[in-house]
């Protein structure tokens, strides 16, 4: 089969029989898979380029519908068992061989072409060439409008185009006569004015030709063209030949073939990266804009096996073409296994040679070969690669001293002493790139039919480092009795995954050890203590108290670290490993640290942990102060947290860590730790809705305790136990806890604890709708909170109380005892919100709907301003029901829609009956029937799942529900299919 796409858009099969799309679409679709031929391209991607604009609500079945119809026309024309469209990669891809390309048949004629024209084989240049040129009918896919994310293809092409047409005229101009070449490029300098190589190839054919003033008269035109069109002169090669030209220089003239004296060009890239995936950002920014006063130097740093050394090479290969003069490559084997780094002194020896010095002529002495070096270079446009090196001292004498080359460098280190025209510091793959090059590895037949999520999960074992990809990709090669599955169990086992990452001579263990021994005695035992870290991340008062240092002498080490791109930074301050470095560091301090300073280490880290966090809560939780538990003063760095904003900061950046912290101590037995991480984190993991941490946290705690025997932290925990599984509709869960903690508090005589075990139970009557044993229980609260003067439990109990009397319809009671709870919360400083909650309630009961808005406004901002998600929800709540009693559904709408999705994020399916309750009210008001009745039936399910008679809300029981549904059934026979209670 033929594919043209250099011209109009053609495709035959083999009997040269034109196959033609029959819609626009299906034309652009198939340009679009040709212009990326054996590649494949992603759904999303082809819906993009197929509609610029927003796509259609049917355009995946269009688009499928145009992929069905292409792959039949190309199957027809060319009936074979493997389909030239085939899916790919959640895509599709188009395969076409190398000669049935004509864009694949120009580029590789091309690159024939000029490696000849480099070897100065002229006529065999002319011939490739020539062939190459004689591809193109016309501008790329001409009759195809192109998207514009596939212009830039298109303008590689032409522009290639252009550079093998001035390479041919090249060669002609060492083989052909000049006079017919001079009358060629007269035409061709007016088709492409502003193509300066142009001009000087006519200057020099006119010379050749003994025109010598015409030569000059050219130089004159395109010095006015260049002056008028674009504001500047020639550029340095066209000042040159015209200084040549006036002086007549002999060395325009070639000497006869026969005596012609080669000019090496050196061409030493090693072979593109077959497997190279994505980084088309990186590419974009190393593919250097032309410099006329400097050498342009591409630096790539990044850690071990992240794909440096691949990217320059597949870059250096893009643009190769722009240096005719030659490819240097340099491997400096600044951290390569078993291999001294190259000394600059063998590093200039080595290219000198290339470049064509005879050994006697290179001197001795780094700067004497630097110059020699520089003056080989000085009218030479070349590529240089100087890979993996180890600092700038061993780069800087590589580099030309005049503009017209490009250098690229690749280093683990941050060479911030280079004066670089771009910088780029790799990261990780991106994860859909990392499956693409474990699929290309490995061969998609072998994977085609594996889960995609376990190819995901694979690349994310491998941290989506490109090393590690390639070596699981080889390892699965290696084995054909694996499979996917086997690969991934295997690289699940943290301890081992190091150890899996090792095929052949490649290993990401060995690579690590590389750049471990490149660092100081002080920086590897920082990196081996880091690697003691339980947490995600870490920033410097951590880092103090891991080192026992300074915070200033902590910051100065990590960013050593990071420099090397052992350590990374997500975000100002915070440092963190790669997933496999971090293995690596822990592997490096399990061998290097003795037990002794390692456990002190994390004991020091550990008390900073401890100690700020209760400093933090002091500051964001005033009002559980009184239940802190006292944790001792420590003498490491801490940072100032002077306001609630600022340590609630603290907590949230810190929480990760602190949970790592106990889960560490947990497993090392030392249950101290988790005993006060559990008391000092509970209220802020239920002010954001973090429950399952809580739960873990709770949990470990518990078990701690029963060990030390320690029944205080036991009864604690147990209580932040229930309260978690109450808000979450375990109700006998919840119960269970509260009463072993209340047992507990009993046995001890802990008055606190029994308060709170005795609320938590009434808050759970409550909501079964058991109001007496409700009650009954916030009444000895009640008693116990006022003879012992915990504001904080009269609060709750009184609470509790009012709702049960507004549940039974006596308003007057309920809001009696709301504003005592009312006044008991603003004398008591309690946790913010809470006199808002309450007054907006209130002022709710009575009817007085104005000033609730205003308080629950308030409590809303406050919620917002503090993080509390479940204030969130009371505010969106609250402000529902007031719209709603206001006339004003729709709004009362929007604020039942964010309460529930809140009340679904946090996890607490009673809240969420309310919203849907909420919303039901809303939709009736405004004649939506079947909305309604559809938010009510999610409210009874979940109510009933739950084991709930009746709610906290007034309106949300599943009597007043179910009353709902029936009178938007319809029908007797719908009430009872409904199974609803009167």
């Amino acid at each position: 089969m033929d594919f043209r796409i250099l011209g109009a858009l053609e495709t035959r099969d083999g009997s040269g029989s034109l196959l033609k799309p029959s819609r626009r679409k299906q034309r652009l679709l198939l340009a679009v898979l040709l212009l990326r031929a054996n590649t494949p391209v992603s759904t999303e991607a082809l819906l993009d380029l197929l509609w610029s604009e927003a796509a259609p609500s049917s355009a995946r079945a269009n688009l499928q519908s145009y992929v069905s119809d292409l792959r039949r026309l190309l199957q027809a024309g060319e009936p074979a068992e493997a389909p030239r469209l085939y899916r790919a990669n959640n895509g599709y891809a188009l395969r076409a061989g190398p000669a049935e390309l004509d864009a694949a048949v120009f580029e590789e004629l091309a690159a024939e072409g000029r490696r000849a024209l480099g070897e100065q084989r002229y006529s065999c240049a002319v011939e490739q060439l020539t062939g190459a040129l004689a591809q193109w009918r016309g501008a790329v896919l001409e009759d195809v409008p192109l998207p514009a994310a596939l212009r830039p293809e298109a303008e590689r092409l032409e522009e290639l185009r252009s550079v093998v047409l001035e390479d041919c005229v090249q060669a002609r101009l060492e083989i052909a006569e000049p006079a017919p070449l001079a009358a060629e490029l007269a035409t061709l300098t007016a088709r492409h004015p502003l193509r300066e190589r142009l001009w000087a190839q006519l200057m020099l054919a006119l010379y050749r030709a003994g025109r010598q003033a015409d030569a000059l008269a050219a130089y004159r035109r395109v010095y006015r063209l260049l002056d008028q069109e674009l504001g500047v002169r020639p550029g340095r090669m066209l000042q040159q030949l015209h200084r040549q030209i006036l002086s007549a220089d002999p060395v325009l003239t070639p000497p006869p073939a026969a005596t012609r004296i080669a000019r090496q060009v050196p061409r030493q890239l090693p072979p593109p990266p077959q497997m190279f995936t994505g980084r088309l950002r990186e590419v974009a920014a190393l593919e250097p804009v032309e410099h006329a006063s400097a050498v342009v130097i591409g630096a790539i740093d990044g850690m071990a096996g992240i794909g440096k050394t691949a990217l320059a090479v597949h870059v250096a290969h893009r643009i190769a073409d722009r240096y005719p003069d030659g490819q240097l490559f340099i491997d400096l084997h600044g951290y390569t296994p078993g291999v001294a780094p190259v000394t600059p002194d063998e590093a200039l020896d080595r290219v000198l040679r290339a470049l064509g010095t005879p050994p006697p002529q290179i001197p001795d002495g780094t700067e004497e070969r630097a110059a020699l070096f520089r003056t080989r270079l000085a009218d030479r446009r070349m590529l240089i690669v100087l890979d993996n090196a180890a600092a700038e001292t061993q780069v800087a004498p590589l580099l030309p001293g005049a503009p017209g080359c490009l250098v690229l460098v690749t280093s683990r280190r941050r060479l911030a002493g280079l004066d670089s025209t771009g910088a780029v510091s790799l990261d990780t793959l991106p994860l859909p790139d990392g499956v693409g090059l474990f699929v290309r590895t490995v061969g998609e037949r072998r994977v085609r039919d594996e889960p995609p999520g376990l190819l995901a999960e694979l690349v994310e074992l491998c941290g989506r480092l490109p090393m590690a990809i390639r070596i699981s990709a080889a390892r699965l090669r290696s084995h054909p009795a694996w499979d996917v599955a086997l690969l991934v169990d295997r690289l699940r086992d943290r301890h081992q995954r190091l150890h899996e990452l090792e095929a052949g001579h490649r290993s990401v263990a060995a690579a690590l050890d590389m750049s471990y021994r490149h660092l100081s005695p002080e920086q590897q035992r920082t990196y081996g203590l880091l690697g003691l870290h339980p947490g995600p991340d870490i920033d410097a008062y951590a880092t103090a108290a891991l080192l026992d240092s300074t915070v200033p002498h902590a910051g100065r080490t990590v960013e050593q670290l990071l420099d090397v791109h052992l350590l990374h930074e997500p975000a100002p301050g915070r440092y963190r490993f790669h997933d496999l470095v971090r293995a690596h560091a822990a592997r490096t301090a399990a061998g290097a640290l003795p037990e002794r300073p390692a456990r002190a280490a994390l004991t020091r880290l550990f008390d900073y942990y401890r100690h700020t966090a209760a400093r933090a809560t002091d500051a964001a939780y005033p009002y559980q102060s009184e239940r802190r538990p006292d944790v001792p003063v420590v003498s490491t760095p801490r940072p100032d947290l002077p306001d609630p904003a600022t340590a609630l900061g603290w907590l949230d950046g810190e929480l990760p860590n602190l949970l790592a912290a106990a889960k560490h101590a947990t497993e090392r037995g030392r249950p101290e730790y988790v005993s006060h991480l559990s008391s000092l984190l509970h209220r802020h993991l239920r002010t954001r809705g973090r429950y399952r941490d809580a739960l873990a946290l709770h949990d470990q705690a518990v078990s701690a305790a029963r060990v030390t025997g320690q029944h205080v932290t036991e009864l604690e925990a147990l209580t932040g136990l229930g309260h978690i599984h109450r808000r979450q509709g375990r109700y006998a869960q919840a119960g269970e806890h509260y009463r072993r903690a209340l047992r507990i508090a009993r046995a001890t005589g802990h008055h606190h604890g029994e308060l709170d075990a005795l609320t938590g139970l009434g808050q759970i009557y409550l909501l079964q709708g058991r109001r007496a044993q409700a009650g009954d229980h916030y009444r000895r609260a009640l008693r116990i909170a006022r003879a012992t003067g915990h504001h904080h439990g009269e609060l709750d109990a009184l609470t509790g109380l009012g709702h049960i009397h507004r549940l039974q319809g006596r308003r007057t009671q309920a809001t009696g005892l709301f504003e005592q709870a009312l006044r008991v919360a603003s004398a008591a400083g309690h946790r913010p919100g809470e006199p808002d909650a309450l007054a907006g309630l209130i002022h709710r009961l009575r009817g007085r709907y104005a000033q609730a808005v205003v308080h629950y406004r308030r409590l809303l901002g406050l919620a917002r301003e503090t993080g509390n998600r479940n204030w969130q929800f009371e505010a969106h709540q609250g402000l529902g029901r007031l719209r709603y009693a206001t006339g004003d559904p729709a709004a009362a709408i929007e604020h039942h829609d964010q309460a529930l999705a809140l009340a679904g994020e946090l996890g607490q399916p009673v809240d969420q009956a309310r919203a849907h309750d909420g919303l039901a009210h809303a939709h009736r008001a405004l004649g939506r029937r079947e909305q309604a009745r559809g938010h009510w039936q999610h409210a009874l399910t979940i109510l009933t799942g739950v084991g709930i008679d009746e709610t906290d809300d007034e309106e949300t029981t599943t009597a007043a529900i179910r009353t709902h549904l029936a009178d938007h059934a319809g029908c007797a026979e719908a009430r009872a299919d409904l199974g609803l209670r009167l």
